[in-house]
């Protein structure tokens, strides 16, 4: 996202704001593009997941930043926290964390609204594409930096005729924190 810049805190907001919807309107010919380079739908969904996963490895930074949040105890916890204030942040979107897996280490993202799905509607002959896969490039990457290796997938899109946009999270490996320094060094 662009930073707001050095125009005072009492505009950060607004601005923040209006930088998220530069982003959903300019999203479209993202996807646009990516379709004339490749010409192949799987290697669209590839692409877009791949800059998704860029931004999420960077957005956390950020996230942890101004969200002031204690570490996260469970996956179920970062879940919560992904759906409740991630998303809201960046996107001013919630989800509900639903369908956990009786191991806690599966669970859905239900998304309350999409604005990068607002104003479009995708064609029969682009019906395999992946259109919001960089959300799911986003939260895989957001949550590798907190250690977290995760499997994002699409299982419900509204533009695909679902009645929600539904992304599963699959935790794959928890590690442990590594410093790279002892404590009497």
């Amino acid at each position: 996202m662009l930073r707001s810049g050095p125009t005072g805190a009492r505009n950060a907001p607004a601005l923040e704001q209006i930088n998220a919807e530069v982003f959903t309107l300019t999203y479209g010919s993202i996807v646009r593009q990516l379709i004339s380079d490749y010409e192949d739908i799987e290697e669209v969904n590839k692409q877009l997941e791949q800059m998704g996963y860029n931004m999420g490895i960077r957005l956390v930074d950020e996230f942890l930043a101004k969200a002031k949040i204690s570490r996260c105890s469970s996956f179920r916890d970062t879940a919560d926290v992904v759906a409740k204030q991630a998303l809201p942040m960046f996107l001013n979107v919630t989800a509900n964390v639903t369908n956990w897996s009786p191991d806690q280490t599966e669970c859905s993202l239900v998304l309350t609204d999409n604005p990068l799905a607002d104003f479009v509607e995708l064609p029969d002959e682009y019906r395999e594409l992946r259109y919001c896969n960089v959300l799911a490039g986003v939260v895989r990457g957001a949550l590798e930096m907190v250690n977290m290796e995760v499997e994002c997938r699409w299982v419900s899109d509204m533009l695909r005729g679902d009645d929600c946009y539904e992304l599963r999270l699959k935790l794959k490996e928890h590690r442990d924190e590594k410093f790279p320094y002892k404590d009497d060094d």
